[in-house]
């Protein structure tokens, strides 16, 4: 049976004809190591037609798709033309050999020709890589370089869809220049209340407000020259009429030193340098809220944008993000922590009694400390929290319609959860919870308005459920007895006499029996408590 070789290169299409094939079928291994010697492969490979591109927009649109797997009318007629006719009635006595899986597949439906692909033909192609130039006496080896080298660059360009509204380096560049704005504008501020404290000490402890007290000193410059017809200036800077008039009054009786012209000059630029860094900081944050909203809005509704960033920030990208397990996400930000925690863990320092008391808590919580939402429970609702910015970040990154249902959703699921910790209601479950997202997200409006129709069944079936979180992070035996420990606790402290309406409704010897037991069982729990302190003691 007769093979031939399509081979795909820059410079057009080029079908191998390969002889012997019965022969040296079931050798691949020699076909691997015999391929770079010319003179052997050019015995068993031997080209039958060459049909180059048009134009280099032609070459494009034939690279995109070979790497589709389509075939286009200029391959069909060259495989028609170059190889033996196909015909209904009888079986072909020939294969083409194709590298790529796909496009055989599409060659045998469009044109009927028997494809195949394995590691055989991938050998004969890689030796026909090698000696393409040889087998064309015309052409050169820089002149397919070149060749090459256009068409990657146009094929490249083609391939990436570059999104002006979604590149996650801005974001990063900005929080990045954001939290050096923070470090400027304080180490600044500091600077200006010792030196303006020199000559007007007493506008510390009126101003507390950084932006204030630069703005202030910018205006009053000299408290020598202050006098009340500038009390109206102060009040808009102040937002306080009775402020303004403190600051009037504690400029005449003020026990500050004079400063000379030239000093005067360099406190005002100081002052005008650290305004314009707090304003340029607020431009900065809109523009972070902005791009944030653009980028990754489902991460942004659940968590923030400024944690957001950081994020993002932390893993690089976006789509590094998004490929970040959750166990990872949760440490994002305390490397050097873990690190050290691991160290001790390996070699105690010295000093500690008994093992395993360690000085370090174990750095579970990482970036997640800036969320505002965190509670006492630090590590299970990180790793909760982690879990949740996994999804969002995922659907950010691979959702090309921009919607903020998801991380609404989302944040939901994390407040049930944080009431779970508080009060003991159960959390809804996350398919149930995707369900009404996906059903709002079809929706034109955006504002996220929960259908009641859709989410009302839903709703009451979590409501019915007990002591059951969502399904991705279930919440160990040990939360969930002592969310239920809180609970009698609280059913108890809401009826201080529990007793009273079992003796008026079994009788007062039922009672008895009750109290008899509630106590037998408070002296049993009393006796095991003080044996575990007891053992702990030991």
């Amino acid at each position: 049976m007769a093979l031939y070789l399509l081979y795909e290169s820059a410079a057009g299409y080029a079908c191998f004809h390969v002889q012997g094939f019965d022969e040296i079928g079931h050798k691949t291994e020699d076909v691997a190591n015999s391929v770079t010697n010319l003179d052997r492969f050019g015995k068993v490979v031997k080209l039958q037609a060459f049909c180059p591109f048009n134009s280099a927009l032609d070459a494009l649109n034939q690279c995109n798709a070979v790497s589709e797997g389509h075939v286009t009318d200029g391959l069909r007629s060259f495989l028609e033309l170059t190889l033996p006719k196909v015909r209904q009635s009888k079986k072909p006595k020939f294969s083409l050999g194709v590298a790529e899986p796909k496009l055989a597949s599409h060659i045998y439906e469009v044109t009927k020709i028997p494809c195949e692909s394995n590691e055989f033909v991938l050998e004969l192609l890689r030796g026909i890589r090698l000696h393409f130039d040889k087998f064309l006496g015309n052409l050169k080896r820089a002149d397919l370089d070149k060749a090459q080298l256009g068409l990657g660059h146009s094929y490249s360009r083609a391939k990436v869809k570059f999104n002006v509204n979604r590149v996650d380096n801005m974001v990063i560049q900005a929080i990045s220049h954001l939290d050096l704005l923070d470090k400027n504008i304080n180490s600044s501020s500091m600077r200006l209340r010792e030196v303006y404290s020199w000559h007007f000490p007493e506008l510390v402890k009126i101003v507390n407000d950084y932006y204030r007290y630069a703005k202030v000193a910018n205006y009053v410059e000299n408290k020598l020259e202050l006098s009340d017809d500038k009390l109206s200036g102060l009040t808009e800077i102040v937002g306080d009429e009775d402020t303004a008039k403190e600051i009037v009054e504690a400029a005449k009786a003020s026990m500050g030193q004079d400063l000379s012209p030239v000093d005067l000059v360099i406190v005002k630029q100081h002052t005008q340098c650290v305004i314009k860094a707090v304003e340029f900081r607020k431009k900065l944050c809109d523009y972070l809220v902005a791009k944030m909203n653009d980028i990754a809005p489902n991460l942004t509704a659940l968590i923030g944008e400024v944690v957001g960033a950081r994020l993002i920030s932390h893993a690089g990208s976006l789509t590094n993000l998004a490929k970040c397990p959750s166990s990872t996400l949760q440490i994002l930000g305390a490397e050097k922590a873990l690190f050290s925690f691991c160290i001790d863990l390996l070699f105690p320092p010295q000093g500690i009694k008994k093992q395993g008391q360690h000085t370090k808590v174990w750095p579970h919580i990482s970036l997640f400390i800036y969320w505002p939402g965190i509670c006492s429970e630090k590590g299970p609702m990180a790793r909760y929290l982690a879990n949740k910015c996994s999804i969002a970040s995922r659907i950010d990154c691979f959702l090309e319609k921009n919607t903020t249902a998801f991380g609404e959703k989302l944040r939901e699921q994390v407040q049930q959860r944080l009431d779970f910790y508080d009060k003991g209601v159960a959390p809804c479950k996350n398919i149930d919870m995707m369900k009404v997202a996906i059903e709002n997200a079809e929706r034109k409006d955006t504002e996220m308005e929960v259908d009641k129709t859709s989410a009302k069944p839903i709703l009451e079936k979590c409501k019915k459920r007990k002591y059951k979180a969502a399904d991705d992070v279930e919440p160990t035996p040990d939360e969930a007895k002592r969310v239920k420990g809180k609970k009698k606790q609280r059913k108890v402290d809401q009826e201080p006499e529990p007793y009273q309406a079992a003796d008026k409704a079994n009788g007062p010897n039922e009672f008895k029996a009750e109290e008899a037991t509630a106590k037998k069982k408070r002296t049993e729990s009393e006796n095991r408590q003080r044996k575990m302190s007891r053992k702990e003691s030991f």
